[in-house]
């Protein structure tokens, strides 16, 4: 893997975000997804790539396209062989609705370094550079704001912690506003939630709770690359989930993950804003095209480019014909 495939990753979330952005605010979640779906398929298939699609929408018989082990791109000989995690359209629900914060994001890992996560719940917690190693998923909600705290050496009243706003929270909410701390919740979403910790401009220093356990693969896959920290561990809802996590290799189900074993090795991220949130602006259209801003990042080097892209419609008609 090299800095040009992690610049034609980027390709893949504009396009998909693209398409999901042509149909923003119509209140159809799934027509939204199904065209940022179809359209990173396509952009796959420009990719020099043989990857295997070991994140995505579902397995087979669930999704038509990039389903769980899909195989995508130009395989041809002397291609890398990747394994690659996705979303096209994290945050169906804010796009459909026109809220901030849907985004198109695509992981790529050498093959084997992703975790194959079943589609259950994660426990996660996730901070930026400056509190990496002050978290623990075996303390606290306070505990933990305190250590991040004290490593960035400001109050724990100084915090803002991004939540998803959900019942299963509630608990976590009372605890964060008892320790002090500050809360942004967020409908949906965590994966840019757990990015957003690593940019201060965001304001954002601490994502917690329950999420989807693929999305944090996702999520770990950002974070590490620009050298924050997260932790995961599996909250299976039944015995169904539990065999399904075993069936895929996971032989403990209470094993507390780092970044780096949610993400293993040499990673890449990009990202594409679909409506506008704390890191990337959405889509704008305009006569005969549109403009696009994304973020491309590298573990390997730690460098984090902001791509702002202008799209004519008439010079690349794929991108239109949604």
């Amino acid at each position: 893997m090299d800095r040009n495939l992690a610049m034609e990753a980027v390709r893949v979330t504009e396009m998909a975000a693209i398409a999901s952005a042509r149909l923003m605010g119509r209140g159809s979640k799934n027509e939204s997804d199904q065209a940022a779906v179809d359209a990173m398929r396509r952009a796959f298939d420009a990719l020099f790539i043989d990857g295997t699609v070991v994140i995505g929408e579902g397995e087979r018989d669930e999704a038509p396209m990039l389903y769980i082990g899909e195989r995508v791109g130009r395989r041809t000989e002397g291609v890398p062989e990747v394994d690659i995690a996705l979303d096209p359209l994290e945050g169906t629900n804010l796009a459909a609705y026109g809220r901030p914060g849907a985004i198109s994001v695509v992981a790529m890992a050498s093959k084997g370094n992703l975790l194959n996560a079943p589609d259950t719940y994660m426990e996660k917690i996730a901070v930026g550079p400056r509190a990496k190693g002050a978290i623990d998923l075996r303390r606290t909600p306070t505990e933990n704001l305190r250590a991040v705290a004290e490593r960035q050496k400001v109050y724990v009243e100084d915090l803002t912690v991004v939540i998803l706003d959900r019942e299963r929270h509630v608990d976590l909410i009372k605890e964060v506003r008892a320790a002090g701390a500050r809360i942004r919740l967020i409908e949906d979403g965590d994966v840019a939630g757990a990015i957003s910790t690593c940019f201060e401009e965001t304001g954002v220093d601490v994502l917690m709770g329950i999420g989807g356990a693929p999305e944090g693969v996702i999520a770990a896959a950002a974070v590490r690359c620009v050298g924050g920290d997260m932790q995961g561990r599996l909250v299976p809802r039944n015995q169904g989930e539990i065999d399904r996590a075993k069936k895929m290799g996971i032989t403990d189900i209470t094993k507390i993950y780092a970044a780096d074993e949610l993400a293993r090795g040499e990673v890449m991220f990009a990202a594409t804003g679909v409506t506008s949130g704390d890191f990337l602006k959405g889509v704008r259209f305009f006569g005969g095209g549109c403009e696009t801003h994304s973020v491309v990042m590298r573990s390997k080097t730690g460098t984090v480019r902001f791509v702002q892209s202008v799209h004519k419609f008439d010079k690349k008609p794929g991108y239109s014909a949604f």
